[in-house]
C-alpha cells in the first residue's frame, strides 16, 4: 500500500507550463487535507541547517566572492535525515526544514557584500568602528523586511505567473524533494546526475584536473584579439551552471546572452577604440590607466558593469511601473484587512492562506519603526533628520525593489543584490552628503543602510524561491511565511559572529579573504562622500538601454543582467537553453519530447543540487586547511593553456552524457 502511494508521488504534468483558461493546478499535497509540516522535528533540523550553512556560506562567500545556493543542498541533507529515521510522509516537514535553513544563503548574501566594507575603510580611516550590534540588527531588520515586503506578492508571482517564470533553483529544490519522498526509479536518474555533476563540479574547484573556465585566450589568435581589440570569448565549463541554463530554457538564456555579448563585444571594444589614450577616473581616482592600456576584463570591470547597474536600476523602475497595479492591490488588501472588510483566511484554500494582510501592515510598521529607531540611535549618533532621512530611503527602495528581486530569481535564479544595493549606496551618499553627512560617520551610515537593503532585496528573491517550492507541493504559505522569521533571527546571529571572527582571524584588508562585493562598495562609497561623483553617464546608458528594449518588448531584466553578469557565467546559461531546445524538440512525437524535456528537468537539477552540495564540501575542505593536491601544481597546471584544453574537452562529455541520459523508452 506505502509503495503503491510512493508511486503516485509525482508532480503533475502542468507543472511548468502554462494553464490553459478553466485548468487549475493541483499539488502533491492535496488542498484538502492536513500534512506534517511544523513540529519539534523540521523546526529543530531547520534551526541547525541555518546555523551551519550561515557559517559556511558567509566563510565561503568572503573567500571567492561567491554565495552558494544553500536550499538545495539542504533539501538533500532534509530528504536524508528523513528516510534515516523513516518518517512517513515527511514532505511536509522537508519543505519547512529546507525554508528556515535557506535563510542562511539569503542573509549571508546581504550581509557579506556591504558590511565588510566598513572594516576594509578601517584601515584608511581608523576613527571608523563596526560591532556585533550593528551587523546583526542590520541582517535582522533587512531580512524581516524582505520577507514581510514579499508575502503580499507571492499570489502573483507564484499562483498568477504560473508556466511563465522558469524558477530555475526552485525547480532543481522541489526535484530533489519528490524524488526523496517517492524513492526508487524516480530518484535514481537525479541521484546519478547529482553524482555525476557533483564529482564533476569537485574536480574542478578541488582537484584542477582541469581549468573551470575556457577562453579564446588558449590560442595565438585570442591573444592578439584580446590585447589589441578587447575581444574575448569565455564559457564556465562546470555543471551546475549548464543545468541552470537548461531549467531557465532557450528564451531567457538568449536574451540574457545578447546583454552580454553586447557589453563585451560592442561596449567594450567601442570603449577601447573611441578612449584609447584617455584616462576615465572623474568618479574613480583610483583608475590611473588608459582605457587603451586595460584589458578587455578591467574595461568591464570599470566600465561596462556600471552600464549594467543603470540597465538593472532602470529595468527595475520599468517593473515597478509595470506592477503598479500588483503594487496598490497588495497594498489595498492591506489596508482592507486593517478595516475588516477581507474576508477571513480560514475560508481561504489551505494551499492559498497567507499570514493575515494586518500582521503583515502592523510587522511591518513595527520593523521600520525598529529600523528608524536604529539607525537614530545605533548609527546617526543621535541625529533625528539624518535617521528619517535614512529610514525613508531604505523603506521606499526596499519595497519597491523586493518586485525586481524576485523578477530576477524567477528569471535567472541569481539575484543582482549587488547591483541594486550598488545604486542605493550611490543613493543614499548623494542624499546623505546634501543633508550634511559627510566622511567618515556618512560613510558607515551610508553602508548599514546598504546592508539593510541588501539583506531586504536578498531575502525577497530567496524567500519567492521557497514559496513557489511550497506552491508546487502543496505546503500551508502560512507556515512558511511565519517560521522564516526564526530562521532569520539565527542566520543573523550566526553570520555576525562569523564575520567578526573571520576579521580577527584573517583581516579584511589583508587580502587574505577577496570579500570582492564588499571592496567595491568600499571603492565607491570612499569618494561619493568625500565629494568626488558616481558614473552617472555610465548608468544612463544602460538605462536607456533598458527603456529601448522595454519599447520593442524585450525583457530588460533579463538583457541588463546579462549586462552585469560576467561573460563566463552567462555563456554557458545558453549552451544549457541550446541543449534543452533539442532535447525537448528532436522527436517527431511530441509526448516523446514531453517525457524527454521531463527527464532532462530531473538531470539539470541532479546537476545544481550536486554542484552546490560539493561546493559546500570544497568550502569546507578549504576553512579545514584541506588540500587534496598542491597548490604550487595546482597554480602551474590552470596557468597551463592545455588545462583549458581539457576543461572543454570535459565539458564535451558531460554535455554528451546529458543528451544519451534524457532518452525515454519508447
Amino acid at each position: 500500500m506505502e509503495n503503491n502511494e510512493k508511486d503516485q508521488i509525482q508532480l503533475p504534468d502542468n507543472a511548468f507550463t502554462e494553464l490553459k483558461p478553466g485548468e487549475e493546478y493541483k499539488p502533491i499535497m492535496s488542498p484538502g487535507q492536513t500534512y506534517p509540516e511544523v513540529n519539534m522535528w523540521s523546526v529543530t533540523w531547520g534551526i541547525i541547517m541555518a546555523m551551519l550553512f550561515s557559517a559556511a556560506a558567509a566563510y565561503l562567500g568572503l573567500k571567492v566572492g561567491q554565495v552558494f545556493e544553500a536550499a538545495i543542498p539542504i533539501a538533500i541533507i532534509a530528504v536524508g535525515v528523513s528516510t534515516a529515521a523513516k518518517r512517513n510522509k515527511a514532505l511536509g516537514e522537508n519543505v519547512i526544514i529546507q525554508s528556515i535553513g535557506a535563510c542562511s544563503g539569503t542573509i549571508v548574501a546581504g550581509a557579506i557584500f556591504t558590511l565588510p566594507a566598513i572594516y576594509i575603510l578601517q584601515a584608511k580611516y581608523p576613527e571608523m568602528s563596526v560591532s556585533f550590534f550593528k551587523v546583526f540588527f542590520s541582517s535582522l531588520l533587512g531580512g524581516i523586511l524582505g520577507i514581510l515586503f514579499m508575502i503580499p506578492f507571492r499570489k502573483y508571482f507564484v499562483k498568477d505567473m504560473h508556466g511563465k517564470y522558469p524558477f530555475p533553483e526552485a525547480t532543481a529544490t522541489t526535484q530533489v524533494l519528490v524524488s526523496g519522498e517517492k524513492g526508487g526509479s524516480q530518484a535514481k536518474p537525479l541521484l546519478v546526475a547529482g553524482l555525476v555533476g557533483g564529482l564533476y563540479d569537485f574536480i574542478v574547484a578541488t582537484v584542477g584536473w582541469w581549468n573551470e573556465n575556457f577562453t579564446t585566450r588558449v590560442m595565438d589568435w585570442g591573444v592578439m584579439a584580446a590585447d589589441k581589440a578587447k575581444l574575448v570569448f569565455k564559457v564556465n565549463t562546470g555543471a551546475a551552471v549548464f543545468g541552470l541554463g537548461y531549467i531557465i530554457g532557450l528564451k531567457y538564456a538568449f536574451i540574457i546572452c545578447l546583454g552580454s555579448f553586447a557589453v563585451w563585444w560592442l561596449i567594450v571594444p567601442g570603449m577601447s577604440i573611441v578612449f584609447h589614450d584617455q584616462v576615465l577616473n572623474i568618479w574613480n581616482p583610483e583608475i590611473t590607466q588608459t582605457v587603451g592600456a586595460m584589458s578587455a576584463e578591467e574595461i568591464f570591470k570599470y566600465y561596462g558593469k556600471s552600464i549594467g547597474i543603470g540597465g538593472i536600476a532602470m529595468a527595475g523602475i520599468i517593473g515597478i511601473i509595470k506592477s503598479w497595479g500588483i503594487i496598490r492591490g497588495a497594498v489595498s488588501l492591506a489596508a482592507n484587512e486593517m478595516k475588516g472588510g477581507a474576508k477571513a483566511s480560514v475560508e481561504t484554500v489551505r494551499t492559498q492562506r497567507d499570514i493575515s494582510f494586518k500582521i503583515i501592515a502592523i510587522g511591518s510598521i513595527v520593523t521600520l519603526i525598529a529600523t528608524f529607531l536604529f539607525f537614530w540611535f545605533g548609527v546617526m549618533e543621535g541625529n533625528l533628520l539624518f535617521a528619517v532621512v535614512g529610514i525613508l530611503l531604505v523603506a521606499v527602495i526596499a519595497f519597491l525593489f523586493t518586485t525586481v528581486a524576485a523578477n530576477a530569481i524567477a528569471i535567472v535564479g541569481s539575484n543582482p543584490v549587488s547591483g541594486m544595493t550598488l545604486m542605493t549606496l550611490i543613493l543614499a551618499s548623494v542624499v546623505l552628503v546634501a543633508v550634511g553627512l559627510k566622511g567618515t560617520g556618512g560613510m558607515v551610515a551610508a553602508l548599514i543602510m546598504g546592508g539593510v537593503v541588501c539583506t531586504a532585496l536578498s531575502m525577497a528573491g530567496g524567500f519567492i524561491t521557497d514559496l513557489k517550492i511550497g506552491y508546487w507541493l502543496g505546503t500551508t504559505p502560512a507556515k512558511q511565511e511565519s517560521w522564516k522569521f526564526l530562521g532569520t533571527l539565527v542566520s543573523a546571529a550566526t553570520v555576525g559572529g562569523v564575520m567578526i571572527l573571520l576579521n580577527q582571524t584573517y583581516g579584511f584588508a589583508s587580502g587574505q579573504l577577496a570579500a570582492p562585493q564588499a571592496n567595491a562598495m568600499a571603492a565607491v562609497i570612499d569618494p561619493l562622500m568625500n565629494g568626488v561623483g558616481a558614473p552617472w553617464a555610465l548608468y544612463a546608458v544602460g538605462a536607456v538601454i533598458a527603456i529601448v528594449l522595454t519599447f520593442f518588448k524585450i525583457p530588460a531584466i533579463a538583457f541588463a543582467l546579462g549586462m552585469f553578469i560576467p561573460l563566463e557565467l552567462n555563456t554557458p546559461l545558453l549552451v544549457g537553453g541550446i541543449v534543452s531546445w533539442y532535447v525537448s524538440t528532436r522527436s517527431k512525437n511530441a509526448e516523446v519530447n514531453r517525457e524527454r524535456n521531463e527527464k532532462g528537468t530531473l538531470l539539470a537539477s541532479g546537476f545544481i543540487a550536486g554542484g552546490a552540495l560539493m561546493g559546500v564540501v570544497s568550502a569546507l575542505l578549504r576553512f579545514c586547511d584541506v588540500h587534496l593536491v598542491s597548490d604550487a601544481w595546482m597554480e602551474g597546471w590552470l596557468a597551463n593553456p592545455l588545462s583549458q584544453i581539457a576543461s572543454l574537452a570535459a565539458y564535451c562529455c558531460l554535455i554528451g552524457y546529458f543528451v544519451v541520459a534524457t532518452k525515454v523508452k519508447k
